[in-house]
């Protein structure tokens, strides 16, 4: 693969050298409310460049590390079933190459396919998940491939107690019953993350995390298709996220922004500071 002409900041690295490599997924298909995810990632790239790739957060520069940015795929808006399978088949190129695979939305239903490829090389894997949404509803209209049902559809291939998710206020009833039954849910808050996290790291559980922007309350991040009030603070999202970097990591994502949405680019900029600091945290973990 060749880098893409416009990288997010900092992560023009070769193929071969990085340990990291950023794809992009510019779907919305089956979005319930706001379409525009599908820009999303394009968004973050051109973007990225009003950041710096220092994080003093964490005293830690992008440019000390190799990552690779490959671009967006070309996505079917057509077929669901077709797009996920084209992130499937770029997350499986990724981690046949022994590295890690960091999918940016788009919306959520995305990170099927990136799970997907996965679950195959980690069979063992569990789920963090940051979200204002459940999203397990089995099916949304009739659809059973949704960004609303995805992590139903990810319990359908790992199962019960593999699936942890915080910061949750907004669902069908069926929902929050269901994931009394068959996940791991804390909801409003991030609340016992900590506990979690380290109850996988001592286990040397693989993780995959999956982080929907929408987590972030609406008044620090508006750009999203399906805001709901009462979510976290930037701050305490990138706390969270240097907290589940202790885990082991085996893949991840960032979705859910829409730019066009927040006209006064303060989403997109706070989108591009979490995937610095996912980045960051990653590297020097």
């Amino acid at each position: 693969m060749e880098r893409n002409v416009e990288t997010f900041i900092g992560c023009d690295a070769s193929y071969e050298d990085a340990s990291i490599v950023l794809f992009g997924a510019p779907f919305d298909s089956t979005t319930s409310f706001r379409p525009g995810a599908r820009f999303g990632s394009a968004a973050m790239r051109h973007e990225s460049f009003g950041l710096e790739t220092y994080s003093p957060y964490q005293d830690a520069d992008l440019t000390d590390y190799s990552v690779f940015d490959s671009g967006d795929l070309e996505l079917c808006f057509g077929s669901a079933e077709q797009a996920l399978a084209d992130i499937e088949e770029r997350a499986e190129t990724i981690l046949k190459d022994g590295k890690l695979p960091l999918l940016i939305g788009g919306e959520h239903l995305v990170t099927l396919g990136s799970f997907r490829a996965v679950l195959r090389h980690h069979p063992d894997v569990h789920i963090i998940h940051f979200d204002a949404h459940a999203d397990l509803r089995d099916d949304y209209l009739g659809a059973k491939l949704s960004h609303a049902c995805v992590l139903r559809r990810c319990h359908d291939l790992v199962g019960d107690g593999r699936i942890h998710q915080f910061c949750i206020r907004s669902g069908e009833r069926e929902e929050f019953r269901f994931a009394k039954e068959h996940t791991d849910m804390h909801p409003l808050t991030l609340d016992g993350l900590e506990e979690c996290v380290a109850q996988l790291k001592a286990a040397g559980t693989p993780v995959y995390f999956t982080i929907d922007l929408d987590c972030l309350d609406p008044s620090a991040f508006p750009g999203t298709g399906t805001p709901e009030a009462g979510g976290i603070t930037f701050l305490q999202l990138l706390g969270a996220i240097r907290t589940v970097t202790r885990c082991n990591i085996v893949g991840c994502d960032v979705n859910e922004l829409a730019p066009m949405l927040d006209t006064t680019g303060v989403s997109t900029a706070t989108a591009c500071k979490v995937l610095r600091e996912l980045l960051l945290a990653l590297l020097t973990k």
